[in-house]
């Protein structure tokens, strides 16, 4: 048998990379009613933040979060660590608010209200501001060693690290007073933990807003891969009417035979002015944040091209196939009901709260005692709390029993502020004035210096089985 020869070929090396570099995306700017409606929500977000820090309430800063003094003060409202009940309310009406918004118009809150939105929207301000427009700003990066985009470059990281520094001064005023946190910024004598949280809270804005961008909402933020799981077919989301649009055509081509293609010219504004690069005419996507910036941009090629608009819009997926659609349905209705509810018990509950409160607890070694005299004792441990802004002086009665008589150390009990007291007392009765082995009694608290703060706190008192 004849043995043939194989040539040997010489190993050539590949790389190959793992992760796809970074496409940097530049966003058209795009003007239109959701435009619009995005700017207001940015303008009115932004305003609050950078604002109410500086409101002053009752001769106090209206909102500050005072960690050291565990104090944290909202509007006039004082919180305590102990009031931790109204946070958590506050969490779950915020998790059932995003669940009921993102079920009924999908990712509103991505578009309109995320902080990372936000600030990215405004970085992308300075940016068209100091290098121009879309087109300006490719040259300006394919040109990088010239003088031009050396200087305007120089501008806009300066522009956003002093935006950075100023959000970053403003976060650490939410939890220092920040007309004092200006004074000491102004003596150049801010040090500590107060200078650190300002450089860390501006670096993390100038990275995500300026560098990060929309790798934040594709790669780190959770809600966009779970996001879908709330979705059904008649939310309303962002969808190119695929029915009216195809087949695509250029514009010369619907001029030559205008009943050949679709709606869609393919012009990709829509792509050009997405924050996160995506083609929305492929369908519904995870990377889509629901800015709605390809709807008005459509929508200025429709009325400039005498089409109707709406080819790319707000829709829900069982319009799109000729079906009824449904806003209000069940899930939708049960959101709704359930955080009605909640801001209900939120509001009521912090109107409602006790300045002033007692905790009893039982003496866990005897459930009663008996004296030598016949009298039955029995034997509590009450934790006091003032939740007020002063010092207070407590008066403390018990009822519930005929002749029940208070044994404690302490006539007038005295609490500072924002302190809890700890105050062994014990209540005592002779046997013949016991009705049963388990009796209601009230212990009763009340300020000296203002009758209104006052509270009470029901405890049982044992007895041992009496004889007929």
């Amino acid at each position: 048998m004849e043995r043939k020869i194989v040539p040997i070929i010489p190993a050539v090396e590949i790389e190959q990379h793992l992760y796809e570099k970074r496409q940097k995306i530049y966003p058209r700017e795009v003007h239109g009613i959701f435009a619009k409606l995005r700017i207001a929500a940015v303008v009115t977000l932004l305003g609050l933040y950078y604002g109410v820090a500086w409101l002053q309430w009752s001769g106090r800063q209206a909102v500050l979060f005072d960690l050291p003094a565990r104090k944290f003060y909202v509007f006039g409202q004082t919180f305590w660590p102990q009031d931790f009940f109204y946070l958590t309310l506050l969490l779950i009406f915020a998790a059932l608010a995003l669940f009921f918004f993102t079920t009924l118009a999908g990712r509103l809150w991505c578009g309109y209200a995320c902080p990372q939105t936000v600030w990215t929207e405004t970085f992308l301000w300075i940016e068209r501001l100091v290098e121009g427009s879309r087109s300006q700003q490719i040259r300006l990066d394919k040109a990088k060693g010239s003088r031009n985009t050396i200087v305007r470059k120089t501008i806009k990281h300066a522009l956003w690290i002093i935006f950075s520094l100023w959000t970053g001064f403003t976060f650490v005023g939410y939890f220092t007073p920040i007309r004092e946190l200006g004074l000491d910024v102004l003596a150049l004598s801010v040090t500590g933990w107060s200078l650190f949280w300002i450089l860390f809270y501006s670096f993390a804005t100038y990275g995500n807003a300026g560098w990060m961008r929309e790798q934040v909402c594709l790669h780190m933020c959770p809600y966009a891969r779970f996001q879908s799981s709330m979705f059904d077919k008649n939310t309303l989301i962002i969808s190119y009417d695929v029915a009216r649009g195809e087949p695509r055509g250029k514009l010369k081509a619907k001029a030559a035979s205008p009943t050949s293609t679709g709606d869609c010219i393919d012009c990709t504004l829509c792509v050009q002015v997405c924050p996160t690069g995506i083609d929305i005419r492929q369908g519904l996507q995870y990377e889509c944040i629901g800015c709605a910036a390809c709807i008005d941009a459509c929508d200025e090629v429709m009325e400039k091209t005498k089409k109707p608009k709406g080819l790319i819009r707000y829709t829900t997926e069982n319009a799109l196939e000729g079906n009824p659609a449904r806003l209000l349905r069940p899930r939708v209705i049960i959101y709704a009901t359930v955080l009605l509810a909640l801001l209900t018990v939120l509001i009521y509950s912090i109107t409602q709260r006790k300045l002033v409160d007692i905790d009893v607890i039982r003496d866990r070694n005897a459930l009663y005692r008996e004296l030598d005299d016949g009298t039955i004792e029995n034997t509590y441990t009450l934790k006091i709390l003032n939740k007020t802004e002063q010092p207070q002086r407590f008066k403390l009665t018990a009822t519930g029993l005929d002749e029940l008589i208070l044994q404690s150390d302490d006539e007038i009990i005295e609490v500072d502020s924002g302190s809890v007291k700890n105050l062994v007392v014990r209540l005592q009765i002779h046997y013949e004035q016991v009705p049963a082995t388990s009796n209601q009694v009230e212990f009763h608290i009340a300020s000296e210096s203002d009758p209104d703060l006052r509270t009470l706190e029901p405890a049982r008192f044992l007895a041992p089985q009496m004889d007929n």
